[in-house]
């Protein structure tokens, strides 16, 4: 995107306005939506630029440097190639908390269907052979509300002391970038934060904020197996160890961890996604693959679907007479927890800010969101106040639309997830800055 001179000289005034009390959520909204309103054209070609030019885990090098340079304009010092393609910006305004604000870089690998005017069509290498890619998650939306916050925290520096630590993280497709971040010294190359915040796009009405107290994503594991077998002929199935009898087999049992182990209030799920084996049907062949995902919110149930999957593994191979199979926990992440007395302050002052009627606070007690997100890292274990907001994206307009025609709204990896953008990168940047005053505002 071709960056105009207004957005690097008026970085710093967009939100500029009559100093008013930090205590008063509406006076600093009405702040907040003034400068947005300005800033709109600008956040929107910005918004444009990175929805059509999307880049997959670990290769966002483009997307980087777009948000690098557009935080350096702002006046945030700035440092890339964190965690292999990760940006840190740092911005201090005296004594106070360090708050982390994160967004995500990584688009998807797949073809985008919403018949935009600008909708991708970038290709990129993925397991060398180039694919489509999409930002069909909702990452350029984040991305955009990001950049908006620093615009708006950097102009509006009477109202909060301390310092920020804006993030752009790489890879949460593949839920490994967080963790790369750390592992380069996120922490201690750079302040560690007192609070952190996130917010997600999503299909809720459009202006919809939803705060879930406690656990909010559930943990996600990815495990690889392979059964090892011998071959033989397909007639001849007794000169055989047959992996795809003992990968079927696994398939079947493994979801008793589920049935009979696992305590049926607890959420859990382990799904084979993926089974790989043989080449033609008379050949029993020496190995099968199965590729899975783990899903759950407690630290414990998560424990004991990984347990489970090994046991189950060596119980079938056994059964088998079998070699011992390969069990590799390939990656992982925790559940994304919001404290609860974080949460309800946060949901109290939007509540006051945005209206009633656009807050939804979900107590700790109701299960949260079974999809899965790395930004739990960033937590520390608890050492970070952290909250993390839902956003809403969908006009009414869009879901009297969809339901005329007997259709859900698309949601989130769809190829036809399409949420509005001036509402939602509204929205995000009033959340993300209002949240940020609320800890550290004077």
């Amino acid at each position: 995107m071709r960056r105009s001179p207004l957005f690097a000289a008026a970085a710093l005034t967009l939100f500029a306005a009559h100093p008013a009390c930090a205590a008063d959520p509406n006076e600093a909204r009405a702040q907040i939506d003034a400068g947005f309103e300005r800033a709109w054209p600008e956040l929107e070609a910005l918004y444009r630029d990175l929805h059509a030019n999307p880049e997959l885990a670990f290769q966002e090098h483009r997307t980087a440097s777009v948000l690098a340079k557009k935080l350096k304009a702002i006046g945030f010092e700035v440092s890339e190639g964190v965690g292999k393609t990760g940006v840190v910006g740092v911005l201090r305004n005296g004594t106070g908390p360090v708050i982390l604000i994160r967004t995500e870089l990584d688009g998807l690998p797949m073809e985008e269907k919403t018949g935009l005017p600008y909708a991708s069509r970038a290709l990129r290498e993925k397991d060398g052979k180039e694919t489509l890619v999409a930002h069909s998650c909702g990452h350029d939306i984040h991305m955009t509300w990001w950049i908006g916050t620093a615009q708006a925290l950097a102009s509006m520096q009477d109202r909060w002391h301390g310092t920020l630590v804006f993030v752009a993280q790489p890879a949460e497709e593949i839920v490994s970038g967080a963790q790369a971040m750390l592992d380069d010294g996120l922490y201690t190359r750079f302040a560690h934060p007192d609070y952190a915040f996130a917010a997600h796009i999503g299909s809720d009405p459009a202006g919809s904020v939803t705060i879930k107290q406690g656990f909010t994503t559930s943990a996600s594991d990815a495990v690889r197996i392979v059964f090892h077998g011998q071959g033989a002929h397909g007639s001849m199935p007794d000169k055989s160890i047959d992996p795809v009898v003992m990968g079927a087999r696994f398939v079947t049992d493994v979801q008793t961890v589920i049935s009979r182990q696992k305590d049926p209030m607890k959420f859990g799920v382990v799904t084979v996604g993926a089974f790989h084996a043989g080449t033609v049907g008379n050949i029993i062949p020496d190995q099968s693959e199965l590729l899975l995902t783990v899903r759950s919110y407690d630290p414990d149930v998560r424990k004991q679907l990984l347990d489970g999957i090994d046991t189950t593994a060596q119980a079938v191979a056994a059964m088998a007479k079998a070699p011992t199979p390969d069990v590799e926990h390939q990656r992982g992440t925790g559940s994304v927890i919001n404290e609860p007395e974080l949460g309800a302050q946060a949901a109290d002052m939007l509540a006051k800010a945005l209206g009633p009627s656009r807050i939804t606070l979900i107590p700790a007690s109701e299960p949260g969101w079974t999809a899965s997100e790395d930004y739990s890292e960033f937590a520390d274990n608890g050492k970070v106040r952290s909250t993390y907001f839902s956003i809403g994206g969908t006009l009414p307009e869009t879901e009297q639309r969809y339901k005329a025609e007997g259709k859900p709204v698309p949601v989130n990896h769809s190829p036809y997830f399409a949420p509005d953008p001036l509402t939602s990168i509204k929205t995000g940047v009033e959340t993300l800055v209002l949240a940020t005053l609320m800890v550290a505002g004077n």
